[in-house]
């Protein structure tokens, strides 16, 4: 939770096809026990169902052991990236995937076209003033990078190039720059890059006097910086070898970087730490944080080479979040309160015992952030599972509530960095409704709408409609579904239906546009969001259900809510399809172990899957700093619960649905390997003759391919494998 509100939302919906024709060579002589535990599988005695052409992973079987059980990992060589038949067999099962999909190029192509057809070639956001100049970023006529640009004082004034990214990226297959941070005399901008995919960004800087790029480069950060006020020294964050942030240090421009100070160094592998400067641009603080602990750090910013103080020291589960105001810092906190309360301390003396509570904690709330201003403290809550925008004057506490006036919808505080305002910048968006930028006066409570996104072509909110349901999960607790469809569907049971899920971290799936998604719904798809436990929709408690040893709740809701809406006659189980990505990879992965029957396909994006292995492994990034979300398999309880629902550990012989695996080469937070180790375990033991698909993007990472249109591609390719599952080619 930032104190932004900002949370992660839900990805984007695609499938597989099952015209496809597929003959199965099945030889189940022995049933495949769930994780081919203690050795008891061998390769002559393996159920091996294999569709002519699909290519087949040796086994090098791998004994893993641990707590007294041994694991046997037959394709723990394919974490091997530097091996030639590593890249070969991705690029084999990429061949297979392109041949088997071959019959919906020309769909493909069309979707494709549709999609990016909707989507303005020439774009603006809109744009936000700070310390003087407007910022905004546009594209530019077939353009696959943003331009970011300002203008000094007025939108009337010239424009100036900060960067024009398109220019910046050519000769590489992947770029980014992100992090955009402008020094206080507005002169020099820290931007960092990453042209692999892996998350390890360099920082550069540029003189915006003379469009120079300086020599200081700094490697292997975050890509992000806090300017310290004087013009000159910046505090960025290390990366170790895991990718986890690391370290602190201190950077001053035209130094060696050997000179360069640590500052903090954060040697729990369980705590990420950052650097970042107050929207006060009074103090730079430092962030260390793990799952369910927060410790900052906090420096005057116009004195950079002195010492950091700590704000309140670590404690196990003592979550918090501080921002400054006037001669106190404003803390959003856990303390005393599971669904958070806001508090505030002098900045003076910044010990527990004088923290005052502002807002108190509410069961049915949850206070997610604040954003402060000079006259107006402004509140994100959410409650019921949407999310609410508290407007609050300081000066007598008086207070008023955007009103969004739909039934399911996604709302999010929008930049605003400067003090003395009484405008309030914030998105809107529905599945109904695309991203609207508004100003709201906390003053007079008038919204002026800025800018809608636009959608080219014949698209008319009007057409479709947007509700929300509640489905019974089997312990009684009531489950959220939003969903939306072009208005005269059937509603007979013959609909098909995509749903979605997440439920990990606390992250809150939010019913928001897309238009994308109207390929699929134009065809008569039914698009539902499962908010299930994991999230935090309903709060801090749905959130607490389902994660370490309450996990399954995540898998047993997706499940309930959709047999709910089968028993709706929404849709059936050979109309039914299902959605996640990374920890969404997890959730599908689960439920189709648990449930093969339910769904006719299953879209499965960059999947952790292999969740024993990389939790026991503590090299791979994101490891140790997630233990309070799965828990640490070195102890026993934690490692036979996570064994129960391990999709690659409990791959069996069972008539899976179809299914679309993706992967990316360079993914530094679900690695490539357990996608295809994953793929290669279903391949050689599931029974029956549904596809199964593995395409592995071997230049990109977790986010996909860089630019703005030609992730579109692999979209285009997800829906057709929906379309073609329901004979739709057209």
């Amino acid at each position: 939770m930032d104190l932004k509100g900002n949370k992660i939302d839900s990805l984007w919906p695609a499938r597989r096809s099952p015209v496809l024709y597929f003959i199965a060579v099945i030889m189940p002589l022995v049933f495949f026990l769930s994780g081919c535990r203690n050795g008891e599988i061998s390769t002559a005695l393996e159920a091996e169902v294999t569709a002519p052409g699909a290519p087949v992973a040796k086994r090098i079987d791998k004994e893993l052991t641990i707590h007294g059980d041994t694991r046997i990992d037959e394709y723990y060589w394919l974490r091997e990236r530097e091996n030639p038949e590593v890249i070969e067999y991705l690029e084999a099962e990429n061949e297979y995937t392109a041949k088997v999909m071959e019959h919906t190029d020309a769909l493909q192509e069309k979707l494709f076209e549709e999609i990016v057809g909707r989507i303005p070639q020439e774009d603006a956001s809109v744009p936000y003033l700070e310390n003087g100049y407007w910022y905004y970023t546009r594209y530019e006529e077939g353009s696959e990078y943003p331009v970011y640009c300002r203008k000094k004082g007025t939108l009337e004034a010239a424009e100036e190039v900060l960067l024009e990214v398109n220019a910046m990226a050519e000769g590489y297959d992947y770029y980014r720059a992100t992090g955009l941070q402008i020094s206080p005399d507005n002169m020099i901008l820290a931007f960092g890059v990453d042209t692999v995919s892996r998350r390890k960004y360099t920082i550069h800087f540029k003189d915006l006097s003379t469009g120079e790029i300086l020599a200081d480069e700094i490697p292997v950060t975050t890509g992000r910086v806090a300017w310290a006020d004087d013009n000159k020294t910046v505090f960025y964050t290390l990366k170790d070898e895991t990718l986890r942030p690391y370290k602190i240090a201190s950077h001053r421009l035209g130094t060696d970087l050997s000179y360069d100070r640590e500052i903090f160094h954060e040697t729990d592998p369980t705590f990420n730490t950052y650097a970042f400067k107050s929207k006060s641009r009074r103090f730079i603080l430092i962030n260390s944080e793990s799952t369910l602990s927060s410790e900052y750090r906090f420096l005057e910013a116009n004195q950079p080479e002195g010492e950091f103080r700590i704000f309140y020291p670590r404690e196990k589960d003592l979550e918090y979040e501080i921002e400054h105001y006037k001669d106190d810092f404003y803390i959003v906190t856990n303390y005393g309160a599971m669904n958070f309360r806001l508090m505030k301390a002098p900045v003076i003396n910044t010990s527990k015992e004088n923290w005052v509570e502002v807002i108190p904690h509410r069961e049915d709330v949850l206070l997610q952030g604040i954003e402060i201003f000079e006259r107006f403290l402004v509140v994100n809550e959410r409650r019921d599972g949407l999310t609410r925008l508290r407007v609050i004057k300081w000066e007598d506490w008086s207070e008023d509530e955007i009103d969004f006036g739909e039934e399911t919808y996604a709302a999010y505080i929008g930049d605003n960095p400067e003090f003395d305002t009484d405008l309030l910048r914030f998105e809107y968006s529905s599945l109904t409704t695309p991203n609207s930028t508004f100003d709201y006066d906390m003053v007079s409570g008038n919204k002026t709408l800025l800018k809608q996104e636009k959608v080219l072509g014949s698209f008319d909110p009007s057409d479709y409609h947007a509700e929300r349901l509640y489905a019974v999960a089997r312990d009684g607790v009531r489950v959220p579904i939003s969903l939306v469809y072009r208005k005269g569907i059937a509603r007979d049971g013959t609909d098909p239906l995509l749903l979605y899920g997440y439920g990990s971290y606390g992250a809150s799936m939010n019913a928001y546009f897309r238009s994308d998604r109207l390929s699929i719904l134009d065809r008569g798809f039914i698009y539902a969001i499962a908010h299930i436990r994991g999230g935090q929709e309903m709060g801090r408690k749905w959130y607490e259900d389902g994660k370490l040893l309450r996990k399954k709740n995540t898998f047993t809701d997706f499940i309930d809510c959709a047999e709910y809406l089968c028993s709706e006659d929404l849709t059936s189980p050979d109309r039914l399809y299902a959605m996640g990505a990374s920890a969404g990879g997890l959730l599908v992965g689960a439920v189709v172990n648990m449930r093969p029957g339910l769904f006719n396909g299953v879209i499965a994006a960059v999947p952790w899957v292999d969740v024993v292995t990389t939790m026991l492994d503590e090299s791979i990034p994101l490891t140790t700093s997630e233990y309070d979300e799965w828990g640490n398999p070195n102890e026993k309880d934690y490692y036979d619960y996570m064994l129960s629902y391990s999709p690659y550990d409990n791959v069996r012989a069972a008539d899976y649905p179809a299914m679309l695996v993706t992967t990316g080469l360079h993914d530094s937070q679900v690695q490539y390997w357990e996608p295809a180790k994953w793929v290669a375990r279903l391949r050689a033991v599931k029974t029956g003759d549904n596809i199964l698909l593995l395409h592995t993007n071997m230049g990109a990472g977790h986010g996909g391919v860089s630019g703005r249109f030609r992730g579109y591609r692999e979209t285009a390719m997800e829906f057709a494998f929906i379309l073609d599952l329901e004979g739709i080619n057209e």
